[in-house]
């Protein structure tokens, strides 16, 4: 029997902003007591950009009319959506189904407001281990993913056959760092990323953080201070530019496509820009420290189905998710965003069937990692704003890597311990 009981109270800060933005959709908490079957079902999901008769929302209704009910759709901007989706289960209004970025789902699986896969009956075994461990929480699975996203490393490849670096050969930092030099020396720019001081700093950081060896919960650990230290050496010796710092992802892929960078860490998401531009482009996957590729973050949404008053909805509501998350949906939705990996084996081949120059990027998924993996939970932002803010101060030249990543990791075990 599912519990609609929530473990801990749901404190959130509301803003009059906030509260008519729940007002303006209070009809959807009547929706959810209507009767399970037909009538309609509730949904919400971060793509406010996808507009009523767009493909993705045409997708979800269809899902809705093979399920035999209507879908009234609500779409809000990432950080408003979590938050409606806190407000809600306090109010008792939740919706049907919640697309939440993956963060985000043990955020709200913390307050007991989500059902698990388990409880709703979902098969999840076909949905790979990484990508599914995001939103995971104490050994329970809140959702699946509809598709992820993760970092990698394009190249201009111009640059590179001028300097004669062969991309294939970039396996390691060392093997990296040699390429950045030679291109440097032959008068054009070597890498560029983002090291602003919010979730993208971290999120761009990750994968040489992990690719180190280092764990979230030891943050000043020697192979941690390694990761920071690569990558103020990199600005240091002119590899990087000073702009960094406050570079978002979005202002480093711009000066990525200006044609004088050999290289930007960036996402699945600039596939289209790439390929765009009027220099050859590639991508290789992030090196490990050594050999191999280092694990990246994963982005990307998960379908999670709130608890609900009246139990009887889920099985409509099952049907729902089914529909969005065969391997033929899982395309879809990849094709639809035009920049989503599907998280099953075989939908990953469908794709490539489809698209098979994404090949890089499937590999890419398939060893990355959730932030919130290693049961981190809610304390992966608390960890993160720590994270971000040694990599300002080691960037800046403020502190060395290892005194910032010390106050960074007593910093995060006084706000973890606080829980």
């Amino acid at each position: 029997m599912l519990s609609t009981a929530f473990r801990k109270p749901i404190a959130i800060a509301v803003t009059a902003i906030a509260l008519g933005a729940l007002a303006g959709c209070s009809g959807a908490g009547d929706a959810t007591l209507s009767d399970a079957a037909g009538g309609t079902y509730t949904w919400w999901d971060p793509y406010p950009q996808h507009e009523e008769g767009s493909d993705w929302a045409n997708r979800v209704q269809t899902c809705g009319t093979d399920a035999g009910v209507t879908i009234q759709r609500t779409a809000y901007d990432t950080t408003s959506l979590t938050n409606q989706a806190l407000l809600a289960a306090q109010e008792g209004t939740s919706p049907d189904v919640i697309l939440l970025d993956n963060p985000a789902v043990s955020t709200l699986a913390d307050t007991g407001m989500l059902t698990t896969t388990d409880e709703l009956g979902l098969d999840t075994s076909a949905v790979d281990g990484n990508l599914l461990a995001a939103g995971e929480l104490d050994s329970e699975d809140y959702g699946v993913p509809v598709g992820a996203n993760t970092l990698a490393l394009y190249y201009n490849a111009d640059i590179l056959t001028a300097a004669g670096i062969d991309p294939a050969g970039i396996t390691s930092w060392a093997s990296l760092t040699d390429a950045l030099a030679k291109v440097t020396e032959a008068g054009n720019k070597g890498i560029t990323f983002a090291g602003i001081n919010t979730e993208e700093g971290s999120f761009q950081f990750l994968p040489w953080f992990w690719g180190s060896g280092a764990e979230l919960s030891k943050l000043d650990s020697p192979e941690a201070v390694s990761a920071l230290t690569l990558w103020t050496d990199w600005v240091d010796k002119g590899y990087a530019p000073q702009s960094v710092i406050g570079n978002s992802q979005n202002t480093s892929w711009e000066e990525f496509i200006t044609g004088n960078f050999a290289f930007a860490e960036n996402g699945t998401w600039q596939v289209n820009s790439a390929a765009e531009q009027p220099f050859t482009t590639g991508v290789i996957e992030l090196p490990a420290v050594d050999s191999g590729v280092a694990p990246a973050p994963t982005g990307g949404e998960f379908i999670t189905t709130p608890v609900q008053k009246d139990t009887a909805r889920y099985e409509t509501t099952k049907k729902i998710v089914d529909c969005m998350t065969t391997p033929e949906g899982f395309v879809e939705t990849a094709n639809t965003f035009a920049y989503y990996i599907p998280p099953t084996s075989d939908g990953q081949d469908q794709l490539l069937e489809e698209h098979p120059e994404l090949d890089t990027w499937v590999s890419a998924v398939k060893a990355a990692k959730g932030r919130t993996s290693d049961n981190l939970g809610t304390d992966y932002p608390l960890i993160s704003e720590q994270l971000w803010t040694a990599v300002q101060s080691a960037l800046s030249g403020a502190s060395s890597p290892q005194d910032a990543l010390a106050a960074a990791q007593k910093a995060a075990v006084s706000a973890t311990d606080g829980d």
